[in-house]
């Protein structure tokens, strides 16, 4: 059993209209509502992988009710904790060949609830090897809780795959409890490493920057540029086929998931990678977020490409351009 965690999920409402007119009314015809939060993206997705997946976080109110509705209904094993607070929306307008967020901070944490998560977490991880970890915090946790549910898991010997920024990210990376995978952007990669990256050899070198320590796998997506990604002290570079975008939000989760996946079944180093990108494909192939093509699967694997840089002769100096992330 693979479990994820999303302290924070939401309800995502999507509303779609030709124009968004400002003060004043705008009608929608077209609304989609569904489960959101990076870590229920990837439980998704491993579900869609034929794996045995458990959820676990915070939900309260009518809209946790919509969310353990929907998760039971994808066989999604739910230990949510029920918080006194409601859960909360996060709402896309598209409109205008755009797309505005408004997204809710969610609700308060209490440390009464904080402590209930984190005695089931205890519990939770003598049944699993395989955990990920994804996305904000909700409001009332220290910025180093990551850091308290390494230490769990370590002490259980079960690997986190971590997928957060900012400074819930850096507090997971200096502690003494590190992550098994991360999987920052350029962007979260720079602000990490604290310097300007704008090239495949300030990526490589970014890569083995102290900070980075001690974490076994290190994912660097590029969007279109595939990604790079640090094993131990062997770098890869991933070049992916050109396809036909259709929603790339969530493709990172999926990236996530397929990594766990690949993990859970013990696949190679390099199968993995190329197991764990291909899903970021298909997801970006795709409508939906968190969904995938399940018939497409071999084709993604066959088409993702996978080399080995065992010398710097192998790096080269092309600009990279940042990379807006989209989940």
């Amino acid at each position: 059993m693979i479990l994820t965690v999303t302290l924070n999920p939401s309800v995502d409402i999507s509303y779609k209209l030709d124009h968004l007119k400002l003060n004043t009314v705008n009608r929608v015809v077209s609304v989609s509502k569904t489960v959101g939060g990076k870590g229920l993206n990837v439980s998704r997705v491993l579900v869609q992988l034929g794996e045995e997946v458990a959820a676990t976080g915070f939900l309260g109110g009518s809209l946790g009710g919509f969310i353990r509705t929907q998760i039971n209904e994808l066989m999604i094993k739910d230990y949510f904790i029920e918080g006194k607070e409601e859960t909360r929306n996060c709402i896309a307008v598209i409109h205008d060949n755009l797309q505005t967020e408004i997204l809710e901070s969610g609700p308060k944490i209490s440390r009464k609830e904080a402590a209930e998560f984190l005695e089931q977490f205890q519990s939770l991880v003598k049944e699993t090897d395989i955990i990920t970890v994804s996305g904000s915090l909700p409001r009332g946790l220290e910025t180093n809780f990551y850091g308290e549910l390494l230490k769990i898991a370590h002490e259980n010997h079960s690997i986190i795959l971590l997928d957060s920024n900012g400074e819930a990210l850096r507090q997971s990376l200096i502690g003494e409890y590190k992550p098994y995978l991360i999987k920052p952007n350029l962007e979260e990669l720079a602000d990490l490493v604290e310097r300007k990256i704008d090239s495949e050899q300030h990526v490589i070198q970014a890569l083995h920057d102290p900070v980075l320590n001690g974490i076994p796998w290190i994912v660097v997506t590029l969007g279109d540029g595939g990604a790079l990604v640090r094993n131990e002290e062997i770098v890869y570079r991933v070049k992916i086929p050109k396809v036909k975008v259709i929603n790339p939000v969530g493709s990172g989760d999926s990236v996530i998931a397929g990594f766990a996946a690949g993990f859970s079944r013990k696949l190679p180093p390099t199968e993995t990678i190329n197991y764990g990108i291909a899903m970021g494909v298909l997801n970006a192939m795709e409508e939906k977020t968190g969904f995938i093509n399940t018939q497409k699967i071999n084709w993604s694997i066959s088409e993702v490409q996978v080399e080995k840089l065992d010398s710097v002769s192998n790096y080269s100096d092309y600009s990279i351009k940042a990379v807006e992330k989209h989940d």
